[in-house]
């Protein structure tokens, strides 16, 4: 053969062509993943956790996160095996379902999730035990276990969506549905990130007028004046303090949660997280976000194309139990990368935030904080780093801000917890 090509459903993909794409895909990812914000060079490790945390606290942090991840590993192994069976012996629901063949698509993809939020039942609860057992938790095992149908079927919701477009365009264009089925995905995701802080539940405005004019002070020096902040009570169900940022451009908002203003943290420390929400906002990070999804979204929707061939394709749904399939291993696979990103986005905001606050004391008091209220691990093992961390670990970023303190001059106290 004088042309090696990939046959698709009839219609030939050069392996030329699939390079190329490739190549692409490389050039944006190199693009997206470029930052100017942290300069080079800046190192971030070499530092003795046992200088930071005392060692009760290290052992307790390890011991706690260890359990969360063995339950992590063991659920993911369980979705994996449901979803290889079910899609081994899904199809043989078809056979009773009179809902027509997109109808019968979206019965399939919700009973496949059925049968997965049965299976993740107990490895929740047991996650919810040991957080309650630590103090971090606080919801009851009812909500748990009964308090999830609303999120449940918003899910069945989305299921029901997704399974529209993707059989509706399979059954209009064949196999090449991946490419204005990818498309819309990306549309979707983009407005949902937009509208997604009218979906944040109940919150107030910043009661201390202290803390709202150092937010406000904080806004200008990073260039996002007028993104306002709401405050979520959550004490009554977790320990944990925590900040987040949604929406983009109009919407966009950033979120703390009541236990960062119990006391347990000083002014300094809370200017200090709300410069980090405002540098994802500065930085544009959910913007950037929709267009890695979209680095994902377009080749994932390729191979599920490809591989439910074998089924039909997605026009039928007999493809559908197998699709979900290979949509979990490929979240699966990808989750390693995907927590890279993340983490490169959080050390870009954590620089924004030293620049903005020029109070690198205050950040480091904060992260040793986190492994306080939280029970984080500083320090984790490698594969669980690579795996599990969305975050720079604790000490990573309170090495961080001794090399920006370098930088400009400025001393810190000796380590200590």
């Amino acid at each position: 053969m004088s042309e090696m090509t990939a046959t698709r459903m009839g219609h030939p993909l050069r392996l030329g062509t699939l390079a190329a794409l490739a190549g692409g895909w490389a050039v944006a990812a190199y693009f997206l993943w470029d930052s100017s914000i942290v300069p080079g060079g800046v190192h971030v490790g070499g530092l003795d956790p046992r200088a930071f945390f005392s060692a009760a606290l290290l052992r307790k942090g390890a011991d706690y996160e260890e359990v969360l991840r063995i339950i992590s590993l063991l659920a993911t192994v369980a979705t994996i095996v449901v979803f290889v069976v079910y899609a081994r012996f899904g199809t043989r629901f078809i056979r009773d379902s009179a809902a027509g063949p997109i109808g019968t698509g979206m019965l399939l993809a919700m009973l496949g999730f059925s049968l997965v939020w049965l299976v993740s039942l107990p490895f929740e609860v047991a996650a919810l035990w040991w957080e309650r057992r630590h103090g971090v938790s606080h919801a009851s095992y009812w909500e748990t276990i009964f308090g999830g149908w609303l999120a449940l079927g918003a899910v069945f919701t989305f299921l029901c969506l997704a399974v529209l477009i993707v059989m509706g365009f399979a059954r209009l264009v064949g196999d090449r549905w991946w490419m204005p089925g990818a498309a819309v995905f990306i549309g979707l995701y983009a407005l949902f990130t937009f509208v997604s802080p009218y979906l944040v539940g109940s919150s107030h405005k910043l009661r201390d007028p202290r803390l709202q004019a150092d937010y406000e002070r904080l806004a200008r020096e990073e260039g996002v004046s007028g993104t306002p902040v709401r405050v979520q009570d959550v004490h009554g169900d977790t320990s944990a303090a925590n900040a987040f940022t949604v929406g983009f451009g109009p919407t966009r908002k950033v979120f703390i949660w009541d236990t960062l203003l119990d006391g347990r943290f000083s002014r300094g420390e809370i200017d200090f997280v709300f410069g980090h929400e405002l540098g994802h906002q500065a930085r544009w990070h959910l913007v950037k976000g929709i267009a890695w999804y979209a680095l994902f979204a377009i080749p994932g929707a390729y191979v599920i194309a490809r591989v439910t061939r074998r089924r039909g394709g997605m026009g039928v749904p007999e493809a559908v139990p197998l699709a979900l399939l290979v949509l979990v291993l490929l979240n699966t696979l990808a989750q390693p990368l995907q927590a890279e990103i993340t983490r490169h986005l959080e050390a870009e905001a954590d620089w924004a935030a030293l620049q903005a606050t020029r109070d690198p004391r205050s950040g480091q008091a904060l992260f040793q904080g986190f492994a306080k209220t939280s029970l984080s691990d500083p320090d984790p093992p490698t594969w669980a780093y690579l795996w599990f961390e969305d975050h720079p670990t604790l000490m990573q970023r309170i090495g961080m801000v001794r090399a920006w303190a370098r930088r400009e001059g400025l001393s810190l106290p000796p380590a200590g917890s």
